[in-house]
């Protein structure tokens, strides 16, 4: 049987996630986008997908619903499509952080089988990480459909509570903007230490990349690889050093449970609309 794709909202991630499915031999028919602006349409309807600016249109040939506009206006979004959708009972899934399932449920006018994805950017180049998290109306095929969905841009991986989307935010959702930071630092002190702007980015880039896909394909974890590379007495040895005394371990998990904490200050937040 086909499953019929409806984006609601055709920005950056519902593109890639579009991209993503072309890539791995959707059909187009199969994929349709809606969207405000009919300028966000225009690449889409240029690859043979269907658009239109009318959600009604978009739910009434939906099998999966994915809710890809912005938290904020979310709510404003789905209450006037309460009754079609109730009357198609599509799979929901919303791109869109810090809304609970109960929200999405409430705003559409009763019980749904829902999916909450947690997708970073690095979907947009086909190398996302996506936490799901699936309410007990989602069936075993819809399950499939969904990680199906969000594995076309990267690998995607269920926890067993909603709370931990929270988790998965503050680890790969907003992991990405960690390691930028760090590239960014790398490349400062790298200037500082006498190289051209040109050649400490290169060397900053390229070395994250290396050191990625080493530990995605090593059958050891990253605390053995940074033990091989770290000889006695050495200068890696001495940076990581600086890096125990300034106490960075402990920084980085207060940091990811600040984050963690705020997800969950969102989802209060951004659900209370009624």
């Amino acid at each position: 049987m086909t499953t019929r794709i409806g984006f609601i909202g055709a920005g950056n991630m519902a593109s890639a996630l579009a991209g993503g499915l072309l890539a791995r031999g959707w059909r187009a028919a199969d994929i349709s986008l809606s969207d405000a602006y009919p300028d966000a349409l225009l690449q889409h309807a240029q690859r043979g997908l269907f658009t239109t600016t009318d959600n009604r249109a978009l739910v009434e040939r939906s099998d999966v619903l994915v809710l890809a506009v912005k938290p904020q206006v979310m709510a404003e979004v789905l209450k006037p499509l309460a009754d079609i959708v109730q009357a198609r009972q599509p799979l929901i899934i919303s791109i869109a952080a810090g809304i609970p399932g109960a929200s999405l449920e409430r705003w559409l006018g009763g019980p749904l089988p829902v999916v909450r994805a947690m997708p970073n950017t690095p979907a947009l180049v086909q190398t996302g990480a996506t936490g799901l998290f699936a309410n007990i109306r989602v069936s075993a095929a819809q399950r499939a459909s969904a990680e199906s969905i969000l594995g076309a841009v990267g690998i995607a991986l269920w926890v067993d509570s909603e709370h931990l989307i929270d988790a998965v935010t503050a680890v790969s959702g907003s992991g990405p903007a960690y390691f930028f930071y760090v590239m960014e630092a790398m490349m400062v002190a790298g200037r500082d230490l006498g190289l051209d702007e040109k050649t400490a980015r290169a060397l900053t880039l390229q070395t994250a990349l290396g050191a990625a896909q080493m530990a995605i394909t090593a059958d050891v974890g990253p605390d053995e690889l940074r033990r091989r590379v770290t000889s006695p007495g050495g200068t890696t040895e001495r940076a990581i050093a600086t890096f125990d005394e300034a106490g960075l371990r402990d920084i980085f998990a207060r940091a990811l449970a600040a984050c963690a904490a705020r997800g969950g200050e969102l989802a209060t937040q951004l659900g209370r609309a009624e």
